[in-house]
């Protein structure tokens, strides 16, 4: 619980809308990132259906090895909010309520 003597009113430049604000950057970033993938992908998909068809081995497209990735890249990136949240974002949110 916030003691009376930290509490900011909206609007000041504090601890908290700092880190508010930089989590709201990780998250757009992540989430631009991730749009690029899915939409490249279906772009891809879309537009380039004979390079999508590429067999690459026996009973492998470029296609499934690219979807493959995205579901793979989707892992990753959440991977790599929970390792910023973990070591950044939490050990901030508890310095700034205590």
């Amino acid at each position: 619980m916030l003691s009376p003597d930290k509490v900011v009113p909206p609007g000041e430049d504090d601890d908290f809308g700092r880190l508010s604000r930089t989590r709201s950057r990780v998250a757009v970033a992540l989430s631009i990132v991730m749009i690029a993938m899915y939409f490249g992908f279906m772009t891809m998909f879309a537009f380039a259906k004979p390079t999508m068809g590429m067999i690459l081995a026996p009973g492998l497209s470029l296609c499934i090895l690219l979807g493959a990735g995205v579901i793979v890249g989707s892992f990753v990136l959440c991977l790599v909010y929970v390792v910023w949240a973990n070591r950044f974002y939490d050990p901030a949110v508890r310095r700034i309520m205590s």
